[in-house]
């Protein structure tokens, strides 16, 4: 019996996922690819994490739908793979299956108070500004004078902007409605941005840093103290620091040689060597209390941050973000690795616990390596990923699924999800949005709760 053409289930429509699977097609013309993404829209971070000040990054939308659904891509949203289909259902109907489903979680503190009201996850706030439906009803209280955010990423940098953005130059723009209205409102005038460690270790991409320094009606200030780099730093930075660590350095010194701006609307403060300890208040967040650290040279030559033993300093605030890093979660019956927060994988190849390969089970993006890189470092990670699927399938090493036909899998996911959004569902959402965007001057007024994005994918079903 000749063998079917090769069916592959991608587990996440985010940069990862779509990378693959325009890679895949590359690599393979005979594949048919099915991307599952358990929310109703497509292309994950691009729609849900990157900053409505960042439209030009989000036009790659156009280029991941030209590369993927435009090709035969389907998609089958709404669908959470280990809930509503298991792994192993997955492996009975596709030659391989390629997790992409990123880093859902953050990393936490672990100090006091870091639970009250008040105080949040980075990632929840972008996730309730850009409209993702998980977290359409939180409630941001953005009445305090001052915020402080925690971390030297671009995360931190985006809710950064976003907490000192007029409301004039966001309406320009893609943010969920019900955030525009909190923003509109908001009476944030400082923002304290901590870093843990000094000026030359900063994880800000360069863009992200001068952007920072150059909103309008912002004063964005440095202490000239805290940008003078210690011997360590110095050291650190001549040896082994890398374009973007001495390009950021330049970029704070000019910033902390600027005169103050006693006009501006809001202000930014970036201070480094300042890690929290307690976050506290009464009820609600009402201060923060911060600790003074030196940088050492660690055993394996790892920088540290050791604290230094002076008393702590105490900063008021109102709304605490924490942008200090993501974990993955483990996926029902897939192996996973608890100490790095990945699958254990070679070049993408997932491992059982024994160290051998799973045949047909692959991994990409930061489910793979850890939450690393930028948008574009998923590219090159799919094309490893990709080359080894390539590699196994002209091997002939995959075996062939029981039940190999599209329509087998077709007809269990309608039992199961009859809520299912397609390719001409996803068409629905987006042409809706992009209309009401258009009517209002606006890339697109997005639609923020499951419910709205579902009914408005079912109404493109009942034309059809």
């Amino acid at each position: 019996m000749a063998r079917s053409r090769p069916r592959v289930a991608i587990v996440g429509a985010g940069p990862a996922g779509a990378f693959a699977a325009a890679c895949l097609l590359r690599a393979r013309g005979d594949v048919e690819i099915d991307l599952f993404e358990r929310l109703p829209t497509p292309w994950g971070l691009l729609r849900g994490g990157v900053a409505p000040d960042h439209q030009e990054i989000k036009r790659l939308e156009d280029t991941f739908d030209s590369q993927t659904l435009q090709r035969g891509c389907r998609l089958f949203g709404n669908v959470e793979v280990g809930v509503d289909v298991s792994h192993a259902e997955l492996m009975r109907h596709y030659t391989a299956v390629i997790y992409a489903t990123g880093a859902q979680t953050d990393k936490s503190l672990g100090i006091p108070g870091e639970d009250l009201p008040g105080s949040w996850a980075a990632t929840e706030f972008v996730a309730w500004y850009n409209g993702h439906p998980d977290y359409r009803g939180l409630e941001f209280d953005l009445s305090a004078k001052r915020a402080v955010v925690i971390g030297n990423g671009n995360v931190a940098a985006d809710v950064t902007r976003m907490l000192t953005r007029s409301a004039r130059e966001l309406e320009r723009t893609d943010v969920a409605d019900h955030a525009l209205e909190v923003l509109r409102e908001s009476r944030i005038e400082e923002v304290v941005v901590l870093g843990r460690r000094g000026p030359a270790q900063a994880a800000f991409t360069s863009s992200e840093l001068r952007e920072l320094g150059h909103l309008d009606e912002v004063d964005t200030r440095v202490d000239p103290a805290e940008v003078e780099l210690d011997p360590v730093s110095r050291r650190w930075l001549a040896e082994e620091g890398t374009f973007t660590a001495r390009k950021n350095v330049e970029l704070l010194n000019e910033f902390a040689a600027r005169p103050a701006q006693p006009g501006a609307r809001r202000r930014i403060q970036l201070r480094f060597l300042r890690s929290p300890v307690e976050i506290r208040g009464n009820g609600r967040v009402a201060a923060i209390d911060i600790r003074r650290n030196e940088l050492v040279r660690a055993e394996d030559g790892s920088l540290r941050a050791r604290p230094v033993d002076e008393e702590v300093e105490t900063i008021e605030c109102g709304l605490v973000l924490r942008s200090v890093g993501y974990r993955a979660v483990p996926l029902p019956d897939v192996p996973f690795d608890e100490r790095h927060f990945v699958l254990p994988n070679e070049r993408g190849r997932v491992r059982a616990p024994d160290g051998e390969p799973l045949p047909g089970v692959y991994a990409v993006g930061w489910i793979k390596r850890g939450p690393t890189g930028i948008l574009g470092t998923n590219k090159r990670d799919a094309e490893e990923t990709v080359s080894c699927l390539a590699e196994d399938l002209r091997a002939g090493a995959l075996p062939q699924p029981p039940n190999p036909g599209r329509e087998q899998i077709d007809a269990l996911l309608a039992e199961r999800k009859p809520d299912l959004v397609g390719v001409e569902g996803w068409r629905a959402i987006d042409a809706h949005e992009l209309e009401r965007g258009l009517s209002e001057q606006r890339p697109r007024v997005k639609l923020a709760s499951r419910d709205e994005l579902l009914s408005a994918a079912a109404a493109a079903a009942k034309v059809a």
